[in-house]
Order: C-alpha cells, then sequence, then structure tokens
C-alpha cells in the first residue's frame, strides 16, 4: 500500500535563501509475511520559492528575524501550514554556515517548521546534497560511471564525485561569486573574503576594501579561480593555492579515479552554462556572472563531457527536500518514552568506509567529526 509524505528543504546559503516542498511517495516493497521494508519509490516537487537574497545584519550575523518572516512569507504562499510538514531539512550552507549565529538561526527555522533535520551543513553533507539535487548521482548510476558536481555558489564551490550513484569523494573550495563585492554600477570594492584578501597578496595585486578594481584585475581574479578549478578536477598540476583554498572542515579530492562527466549547480552554474545571456556583467555586483562565463569557455567544458544539470540554483534546497530523507522501514518497535530524539549529531559512512579496518575506519569517524 503506498503511503504518501510532505517534505521540506529550507537552504541558507551564502547568496540566497530558498524553499522546496515535496511529496514522498512510500511503499512496502518486501513480500508477503516477511519483515517490512519502506522505500522511497517517487518524488513530486509541489512548490518551489523565490529565490531571496539570504538577509544579514553584518558580514558575521544572519538576520534572524528577517529569514523567519521570508520563509513564513514562503509557507503562506504555498498554502502550506508547519503542522502538515512530514519531514524535512533545514541546511545553512556556505560561508553562511560559519556565521557566528548560524546554529541559532537553524533552531529557531526547525521549531517553526516541525520536526525536522536540522543542519549547519559541513562541506562533505552540502557537497552530496547539491549533487543529488543536480542529478550527478543519478547520471552517475544510470550511465554506471563517475559523475562529479561542482557546486559553485556565493561562498564556496562544492564538489561531490558519485560512482554508479554513490559518493566516494567531496571537496569543497573557497571560489565563488560572491567573494569580492562591488558598489551598485561599479567596481569599487564594498567586500573581500578574508581568503582572497590574501589570494590577491599571492598574486602581486592585493585587493583591500574601497579600492576601485581595473577589468584586467577582474579577469586576472576569475581567472585564477578558473584555473584553480581545473586543478581540482585535474587537468592541472595542483599548487599551493588550491591546498589554501580547501576549506575548513574538508580535504582536497583524491583524483585516483578517471573522471567521466561533470555538471554543474549554484548560482553560478546559470551564467556557466548561459541560461541567462542578457544578464549584464555586474549585474548583483559581485564575480558570480563573469565566473560562470569564463568557466563555459575555460577547459572544464571542452577536456570533460558535460552534461546538463536537473537543477543549477535550487540544487542543494532541492537535494534537501526530495534526496535527503531516507526510510529504513524495518522498526518493528520503539518506546514513547525515548523517542523522537531530537538535535542527534550524524555523520555518514559510505559503503567503502564500512570495509575499513577498525583501527581505519576511528581514523575516518574522528575526520568526519573535524
Amino acid at each position: 500500500m503506498r503511503e504518501e509524505i510532505l517534505s521540506a528543504g529550507i537552504d541558507i546559503g551564502t547568496s540566497t535563501t530558498q524553499l522546496v516542498f515535496t511529496r514522498l511517495f512510500l511503499e512496502n516493497v518486501s513480500p508477503g509475511a516477511m519483515i517490512p521494508k519502506v522505500e522511497i519509490v517517487g518524488r513530486e516537487v509541489v512548490y518551489r520559492s523565490q529565490v531571496h537574497f539570504t538577509p544579514l545584519l553584518s558580514p558575521t550575523m544572519i538576520d534572524a528575524t528577517q529569514v523567519r518572516a521570508l520563509v513564513e512569507s514562503e509557507f503562506r504562499k504555498a498554502d502550506i501550514r508547519p503542522e502538515q510538514i512530514d519531514t524535512g531539512a533545514v541546511i545553512i550552507t556556505g560561508e553562511t554556515a560559519r556565521k557566528e549565529n548560524a546554529r541559532q538561526v537553524a533552531d529557531a527555522l526547525s521549531q517553526l517548521a516541525g520536526d525536522f533535520v536540522v543542519a549547519t551543513a559541513g562541506p562533505d553533507l552540502e557537497s552530496i546534497i547539491a549533487g543529488k539535487g543536480a542529478g550527478a548521482s543519478k547520471q552517475s548510476f544510470d550511465k554506471n560511471s563517475i559523475v562529479v558536481n561542482l557546486d559553485i555558489g556565493g561562498g564556496t564551490t562544492n564538489i561531490a564525485a558519485y560512482q554508479v550513484g554513490e559518493p566516494i569523494d567531496t571537496s569543497c573550495l573557497d571560489i565563488g561569486g560572491r567573494l569580492i563585492k562591488f558598489e551598485k554600477g561599479g567596481t569599487e570594492v564594498t567586500y573581500i573574503s578574508e581568503k582572497w584578501y590574501e589570494m590577491t597578496r599571492r598574486m602581486g595585486m592585493p585587493v583591500s576594501i574601497g579600492d576601485v578594481l581595473s577589468r584586467s584585475q577582474i579577469d586576472s581574479i576569475i581567472q585564477r579561480m578558473v584555473e584553480i578549478l581545473e586543478e581540482a578536477c585535474g587537468i592541472r598540476p595542483a599548487t599551493d593555492d588550491l591546498a589554501f583554498l580547501v576549506g575548513r572542515g574538508t580535504q582536497d579530492m583524491r583524483r585516483d579515479y578517471t573522471i567521466d562527466q561533470i555538471c554543474f549547480s549554484g548560482g553560478v552554474a546559470v551564467y556557466a552554462y548561459d541560461e541567462m545571456p542578457s544578464v549584464g556583467e555586474f549585474e548583483y555586483g559581485d564575480l558570480g556572472v563573469l565566473l560562470g562565463r569564463a568557466i563555459r569557455k575555460s577547459p572544464l567544458f571542452s577536456h570533460f563531457s558535460v552534461f546538463d544539470a536537473v537543477e543549477t540554483i535550487r540544487a542543494t534546497v532541492i537535494g534537501a527536500g526530495s534526496h535527503a530523507t531516507d526510510i529504513s522501514g524495518r522498526t518493528i518497535n520503539f518506546s514513547r518514552d525515548v523517542f523522537p530524539i531530537k538535535n542527534v549529531p550524524v555523520l555518514r559512512l559510505t559503503a567503502q568506509d564500512e570495509t575499513l579496518p577498525a583501527e581505519e575506519m576511528i581514523r575516518v569517524i574522528k575526520e568526519k567529526l573535524s
């Protein structure tokens, strides 16, 4: 007998905040009198919110009041009440996950929206969710191949490699469209991230807030970002800059496998796929449009077989709402005195991790917890 549940995904990213509501179809796939095995046999996205700029109080603080108001507004537009939601995820991603009050914002939203998975997403989780939302996981399963997704947002690039549908490698780089911001209509720098403040010094062209950049300076910065993405994917020799830009709590890609196909997601992917050719180069007062267009002209598009992602800017929120839910289906008894258990830290072991010797597994678990 098929059942339906309503899932919600809320993604609060460096640049944008989005919601998605998805109907999940569950079915017992075990025959006869065997212990039930319930699986998700279908998914239907029933509402996609407007893409909102993430409200901030300062470079280090999320505007929790505005975020909550934004989420409440989208619930009303979708004509869905919080108590109708059966499951879902609130994911704070990218540079926003590093804000001082990120966890408090996630907790407040989880109380608004119901019994959610709440995560200030680490880079591994964000990479995997984005790759699923983009369709990289399914593509690798369907083609029996290794597929890599690069999810390029405002503050980070999350990379996930899939082999026959399973994640085998992840990384996160401090490369994104809003790591340098400009005054509206000009190229005077109003914000530069710590990493790229240092990177421009490594490049011999130090950039600070208040500097007015020439087009050649901007092109040099974008070109270096693209080259480091190429290094991460193994089509350029890895440099010290790549190691420097690997995000906190993650690692560089292993590059000990052959990539069959790649795809792109995130806001920058819209311009890598040339989905909005008429948008001005500095439409959003940042590097995003130019970075996407530079990627399209780079060896990333000529060296690899590139396929169109199922989702680009919405990949993470679709992944959170549609793909981050799994059903064990085998529980036969539980005590209400114990459940529900909330705010339990979770980490994911891959099938390969589970085959490791005990000492090696301890090391892997420690890395995932760091």
